[in-house]
């Protein structure tokens, strides 16, 4: 069955649709769009690093993004120092169309890992997918998650569907990838700001949000008992978890346009401090 026909999903997909175009045609698109992707590009990785944890003000984040402070030698320095080093190599798969995602998913994603999980994880276990015995640092103990040939066959299921031309709208793409990679855990530490930096990389590369100015990470940060609740029901396997999760997603494309219309507002208004 078609994702799409799931309760709420066409609509909740519509919806985010139409509020990427409107951010679209934000008049700082005009002139400024760059340095509304750069805004919007710090509050993604500042909001997905503190998904994990490593809360710091998105002052500290924007000035380090320009070169202007140093992140402090804890362990919140290291998440958002990986989240920001993730959302690099995203635009590096956004410029190229997202290509990379798709003529060579598992090296993309092993790029990904590297960027995000550096400093986070042993150096032998970066770029590469845990091995028989080992265990995300990421979850909860006693979390179950899938392991040995369950692990390789779902990895495995997931090239295929990234590298397979589809039909599906992109955010229905984006959000399975999301939710597999979160609910896989393919690596021993780093996935969920990996997870978040792919669905980014797919939303803007395949056009949903060209742009790059939309922030659904600040959503996904703002509702993550809403998050973690609906990936439960993705993991599930059930019609009515994915339906629950794939309008999770949605409604964060949908929010993060509204972070993204914030962002222009105060480009516009000289709000922002100069790169």
């Amino acid at each position: 069955m078609s994702l799409t026909r799931l309760d709420g999903v066409a609509d909740a997909v519509d919806e985010a649709r139409r509020a990427c175009e409107q951010l679209r045609w934000h008049p700082a698109m005009r002139r400024r769009s760059a340095e509304c992707r750069v805004e919007a590009g710090v509050r993604a990785a500042r909001c997905s690093s503190a998904l994990e944890g490593g809360r710091l003000p998105v002052e500290l984040v924007r000035d380090v993004a320009r070169g202007a402070r140093e992140l402090p030698a804890d362990a919140s320095g290291t998440l958002v120092r990986g989240a920001l080093r993730a959302h690099a190599e995203a635009e590096h798969l956004t410029a190229a169309g997202g290509r990379p995602l798709t003529s060579a998913p598992w090296q993309a994603l092993a790029r990904l890992h590297v960027a995000a999980a550096a400093g986070l994880v042993d150096d032998d276990a970066l770029g590469r997918p845990r091995r028989a015995g080992e265990r995300p640092g990421d979850v909860p103990a006693g979390t179950v998650v899938p392991e040995g040939a369950e692990l390789t066959a779902r990895l495995e299921a997931l090239g295929r569907l990234v590298s397979t031309p589809t039909t599906a709208p992109v955010l229905v793409l984006a959000a399975v990838v999301h939710g597999e990679l979160l609910t896989l855990r393919p690596f021993t530490g780093g996935n969920g700001v990996v997870a978040r930096a792919v669905s980014r990389a797919l939303v803007v590369g395949r056009g949903l949000d060209p742009m790059g100015s939309a922030v659904p990470e600040a959503a996904h940060l703002s509702d993550a008992a809403g998050y973690a609740d609906s990936l439960d029901g993705y993991a599930s396997g059930t019609a009515a978890g994915m339906a629950a999760w794939l309008r999770h997603c949605a409604w964060a494309v949908t929010a993060g346009a509204g972070e993204g219309t914030t962002v222009a507002d105060a480009v516009l208004a000289g709000r922002l401090p100069a790169s």
